[in-house]
């Protein structure tokens, strides 16, 4: 008997075809590009371990599509067998069967699918978690993101013209710097946060920006490539990123921990004429909408998702969150109304029950 089948013996999965399904090329639906999809679910932080009924909310809500934006397993390992049988936990959960069969899927990771908490470039069994990531999701033999020399980077671009829909999938993992912390004190941050929140203080994360230029998220390569995504015709653009594009530093992990990369990609936004953009996120284990309207070539909107498992149990400062944070398991869905030009954003609840919501004017996109 292997590593792998003792250790599948002892989650219940032994011997099962799915176990042998999962470990190979998934079967996963897929979106022709010539359809326009108008209905599109998204979502983060599903752990394999845990009960996941809210699959079973995102069908109820008859999506045309599902962006799984990260943290789609917690890998949380540096050995294959382990990370092949928490795939196979995933691929054994009945809700999520009935999803995949159902709902043509696109997908990024974060940090816990890409291999460990927090991870960046120097994780050194990306090479690994990529194969595993793209056989998961079924991405084909010869797809570039199985070959890419600096990551798993993606873009898709439905629909005819005047009804284009582009998606931007980032990978913000493969090629990102170290962090930076914060002064806590010579104290754990545990033990740092838990004293701020009993004295009534804000508690956030214990990353700090990192102002210089060579700090990066993506890479010189990938900057290259979004860029030439943002200059692409399309009438609409969703940008689906693992990590919270607009929130106003958190403290955890975030596009505005990286300075540069931050007003590069509003710089992008603005040089490119990319009309149509709105964020979604995932990451943070609640759910929020922020809003960035000030030295921006239009209001930059980011829906976050997070997670479809997992709480968090504080909420950390956001300058530009809108309304209330919903912190509960969630997951979002994207109504795209043509007709009208509109765009309406809800956070919705295990149940299926809407919670936060936005509408976006498509002319308040340019």
């Amino acid at each position: 008997m292997t590593l792998l089948d003792r250790r599948l013996l002892l989650t219940g999965l032994a011997a099962s075809p799915l176990v042998v399904q999962a470990a190979q090329a998934q079967s996963v639906r897929r979106l022709p590009a010539d359809a326009t999809p108008t209905r599109i679910a998204f979502g983060s932080c599903a752990h394999q371990t845990k009960d996941q009924p809210i699959w079973d909310a995102i069908l109820a809500a008859k999506p045309d599509l599902l962006v799984l934006l990260g943290d789609n397993v917690y890998l949380d390992t540096r050995n294959v067998d382990d990370m092949k049988a928490k795939y196979a936990m995933l691929a054994a959960k009945p809700g999520f069967q009935r999803v995949r069969d159902a709902i043509p899927i696109v997908a990024t990771w974060d940090d816990h699918d890409f291999g460990e908490n927090d991870a960046g470039a120097d994780y050194p069994m990306k090479e690994h978690s990529r194969k595993l990531f793209c056989d998961f999701f079924g991405e084909a033999a010869d797809s570039v993101r199985r070959t890419r020399p600096d990551g798993i980077y993606t873009a898709y671009e439905f629909g005819p013209r005047g009804k284009r829909l582009q998606v931007i999938l980032p990978d913000l993992r493969w090629n990102r710097t170290a962090l930076a912390t914060i002064d806590m004190g010579g104290k754990e941050y545990k033990e740092w946060a838990t004293a701020r929140h009993e004295a009534g203080q804000t508690v956030p994360g214990p990353y700090a920006r990192l102002p210089e230029d060579a700090a990066t998220q993506l890479g010189a390569s990938q900057w290259q490539w979004l860029e030439a995504q943002m200059a692409r015709p399309a009438d609409l653009r969703i940008l689906a990123s693992s990590l919270q594009v607009v929130s106003d530093f958190p403290g955890w992990e975030a596009w505005i921990n990286f300075t540069h990369d931050h007003q590069r990609l509003i710089e992008a936004i603005r040089e490119k004429q990319a009309n149509g953009l709105f964020c979604i996120s995932g990451d943070t284990h609640y759910a929020e909408i922020s809003k960035l309207d000030w030295n921006v070539p239009y209001p930059l909107w980011d829906f976050t998702s997070s997670g479809l498992t997992e709480v968090w149990p504080v909420l950390p400062p956001n300058a530009r969150r809108v309304g209330e944070a919903y912190r509960a398991q969630n997951f979002g869905l994207i109504e795209i109304d043509w007709a009208k030009q509109a765009v309406t954003v809800t956070i919705r609840d295990v149940g299926g029950a809407e919670q936060l919501r936005q509408v976006l004017a498509m002319a308040d996109l340019r």
